[in-house]
């Protein structure tokens, strides 16, 4: 008994001992890959409008994004690689509409050139139309067919939302921030604080950093080995270019048999068409729909 009890205070010795003890394990020095504080130009635009970088408020806003998105490793690497798939599409319809090119980083800000992303507040697409903003430039957006998913469509919508915006405020950077809060809440704050310069304006916080994670996004575009990114021309998605149009306009579409109709599948006919959104539709007005449909060998580019 005696011999007992004494195994048992030993016990409740050694474990008192233990919690005594820190909680961290010593481990051996290791390398480690350096955590660098990003440089920053000595000058920068956005869309032909200088942005004061000898304000020190601009200067680490800026910081404060570059070093976000750099160090969202393999979600900022997909969308840089994705630019030379979507960038071909987007910058013709943009300069058609004479919107500066700088506003395609806006698209890379907006989704990450994933063309099927959707948020929780119910944005689509490439731009993240809501769906009002998707109806009012004539976009459908319906669960089996929603043309904010559309790239063509939706970027051309895009582009006549920044034109509207660009119109009441007079300036590019204010139309981006505009993308971001809506016209009438930027208008709100620009006529109570008096100024209409948007790094003067003090915004919601996501707006107030969406112009520099745009930026951000322009800088590791333009030079990306320069941040530390480090691949080659090869590495870079491919355009999805090798493909026909056709036209249906069923009374009831089966997508299905559509694709196999025209020698493909239903994966490859929804990898070029996003804005279709179920098996089936129900068209019974026969509203006819332009199909991007993969000629032979498409999955081999």
């Amino acid at each position: 008994m005696k011999m007992k009890l004494t195994i048992l205070l030993l016990a409740a010795v050694c474990a008192l001992h233990a919690s005594a003890q820190s909680p961290y394990v010593s481990l051996p020095p290791q390398e480690y890959a350096p955590v660098r504080v990003p440089h920053l130009p000595a000058s920068l635009s956005f869309a032909g409008e200088r942005v004061p970088l000898d304000n020190y408020d601009t200067r680490e806003s800026l910081r404060r994004e570059l070093l976000g998105t750099i160090y969202m490793h393999s979600r900022t690497l997909q969308t840089l690689l994705a630019t030379t798939r979507y960038f071909p599409v987007i910058e013709p319809i943009l300069e058609k509409y004479g919107i500066p090119a700088d506003f395609k980083y806006l698209c890379m800000a907006e989704s990450g050139l994933n063309p099927n992303v959707r948020s929780g507040a119910g944005a689509a697409g490439l731009w993240q139309l809501m769906p009002a903003v998707g109806r009012s430039y004539g976009l459908e957006t319906g669960s089996n067919i929603d043309e904010r998913y559309h790239i063509e469509k939706s970027t051309e919508a895009a582009c006549k939302h920044l034109l509207s915006a660009y119109e009441r405020f007079g300036s590019w950077t204010m139309a981006a921030a505009a993308y971001n809060v809506g016209e009438t809440g930027l208008a709100t704050r620009r006529d109570k604080q008096r100024t209409g310069n948007y790094y003067d304006l003090w915004l919601p916080e996501e707006t107030m950093r969406y112009v520099f994670r745009i930026l951000a996004f322009k800088l590791l575009t333009e030079n990306p080995a320069a941040y530390g990114y480090v691949f080659s021309a090869a590495d870079y998605d491919a355009p999805l270019a090798d493909y026909r149009e056709v036209t249906v306009d069923d009374a009831k579409i089966d997508w299905s048999a559509v694709a196999v109709a025209n020698g493909t599948t239903y994966k490859m006919l929804r990898e070029l068409n996003h804005w279709i959104r179920s098996y089936e539709y129900a068209n019974p007005r026969r509203t006819a729909y332009t199909v991007k449909v993969p000629n032979e060998g498409f999955r081999k580019e």
